[in-house]
């Protein structure tokens, strides 16, 4: 079995007919046959196909509004625009064109109702995954470990908002089984709308940590907002819940919906992990199912790795696979690129790559796997900000400093706005001045490259719009750019 083959997605990918967009948006046809039918839908002008409806979407950058002329002249037959947008003159210069206008009060909206329809339309089974930590992980664990026995479709890159969510599911087909989806989120409600668009019949929450505190202010809100998936699982659906953190734990109590919990050494736990072992660059522990256990060796670093596999191991009993393929699929799993990617430049200095994004717990949990990879050998943290954290953002970094210390980090390389926020936390803890180096990318990388040398261990982390990554790539080419994987 197979997931996320694109190709054959296209292929098979279930075609739209005018009646049933209007009907998923509630939308008028201002123009155009009714019976009109599209081989897809897209929102990117730059791509569109020509038998594809193109929906004229306002993203954070561009109004697809603005694209009508463009796609329409390149032999685009169908759009879908928001009603109030159409001036007077609209009708006389389309007319005889042959073009299909569809109109909606709101295209972004009408989006994810045109996501749940084909959700509803096809016979499918959806997990949605959300967190603060673990979600793209669990989601990639879980996909692989279905597609031992199932076809399935996953969630691509970050696309787990309420435009990359439509996205995803208007890529099912007749040939999926399972549908494993990441739902993201920075304000209370984003879930709720994720939720009633995909419909879950299992809900994973991984965690709930200090990430989003702007738009949410506390991490009980953030809780709060994370529990909103729990209204929408499917009435006879499980929510699968960790049960080491407290936040979820008290979730459970309030879930609509059966669940199943998951934990490391926890008796409360259905699945669990025991006889835990650190092996440095892997994770290895008894899986406990509820008729049967079996040993697993995680090919990836990082206690907390063992939780995002125990959810997805969850998931995977749920679904009705045995032991042996649970097993099979969570070994097979490698790191997503910039979640705590290993690798050694030509020079022998260890680069761990969790470049992808950042937030008090990742980091701290970073930290803990550097200090267990590293064994004896030198190591340095070079970190961006962590965004979004709102009022808590100094104190947040200041903890990041003291727990870099106490982790036995011997240099912090820092920049950004809160960099003097993690020195003065390390410098509490009793780091000494010297080691702690802060300054514009390109000045943190020259010091870096003249203190590193064979046998340290660097871990290079920081939020996603701090562009942590391209310190990677001049750490990987130091040495004429040969590297291997670790």
């Amino acid at each position: 079995m197979s997931w996320n083959s694109k190709a054959a997605d296209d292929m098979n990918t279930m075609p739209w007919s005018v009646k049933d967009i209007l009907q998923a948006t509630a939308g008028v046809l201002i123009q155009g046959d009714p019976d009109g039918q599209f081989s897809g839908l897209s929102i990117d002008s730059r791509r569109i196909a020509g038998d594809e409806l193109f929906v004229a979407i306002k993203g954070e950058h561009h109004d697809g509004h603005d694209f009508i002329a463009d796609v329409t002249d390149a032999g685009i037959r169908g759009i879908l625009v928001e009603k109030h947008r159409l001036d007077k003159g609209f009708a006389d210069r389309y007319a005889g064109r042959g073009l299909i206008c569809i109109g909606v009060e709101d295209t972004r909206r009408a989006l994810g109702d045109l996501g749940g329809f084909r959700r509803r339309h096809a016979a499918v089974k959806i997990v949605a995954i959300t967190g603060s930590n673990g979600k793209t992980t669990t989601r990639e664990m879980t996909a692989g470990m279905l597609s031992e026995r199932f076809e399935v479709l996953a969630s691509e890159g970050n696309l787990n908002n309420d435009i990359g969510l439509p996205l995803t599911l208007f890529r099912l087909n007749s040939r999926h089984d399972w549908a494993v989806l990441e739902l993201g989120m920075n304000h209370p409600g984003e879930i709720t709308r994720l939720g009633e668009i995909c419909v879950p019949d299992i809900g994973v929450i991984t965690n709930v940590g200090p990430s989003h505190l702007q738009g949410l202010g506390s991490i009980e809100a953030v809780a709060r907002a994370k529990g909103e998936l729990l209204e929408n699982i499917q009435p006879d659906g499980v929510a699968v819940l960790n049960a080491d953190d407290p936040h979820i734990t008290s979730l459970a109590n309030q879930s609509p919906v059966k669940t199943c919990l998951y934990g490391q050494d926890n008796p409360d736990a259905a699945i669990r992990a025991e006889s835990i072992a650190d092996r440095g660059h892997e994770m290895s522990f008894n899986l406990v199912l509820p008729s049967e256990n079996v040993a697993v060796d995680l090919k990836v670093p990082g206690r907390y790795m063992i939780s995002n596999a125990l959810a997805a191991a969850a998931v995977g009993h749920l679904s009705g696979l045995p032991a042996a393929m649970i097993k099979a699929g969570l070994e097979k799993f490698r790191p997503v690129k910039g979640r705590m990617n290993l690798q050694k430049n030509s020079k022998g200095v260890n680069i761990v790559d969790d470049t992808y994004n950042a937030n008090p717990l990742s980091t701290r949990a970073a930290m803990e796997a550097l200090s267990s990879l590293r064994k004896g050998n030198r190591s340095a943290l070079v970190l961006g900000d962590m965004l979004e954290l709102g009022g808590l953002a100094r104190d947040l970094h200041r903890e990041i400093g003291r727990i870099a210390y106490k982790n036995g980090i011997e240099r912090l390389f820092l920049t950004g706005d809160h960099a003097a926020d993690v020195g003065e936390g390390a410098l509490e803890a009793g780091m000494d001045a010297s080691a702690i180096l802060m300054g514009t990318k390109t000045e943190i990388l020259g010091r870096l490259l003249s203190w590193m040398k064979s046998g340290d261990w660097i871990l290079v982390k920081g939020s996603r719009t701090m562009k942590m990554e391209t310190l990677v790539n001049d750490l990987l080419q130091e040495g004429h750019g040969k590297t291997k994987a670790i």
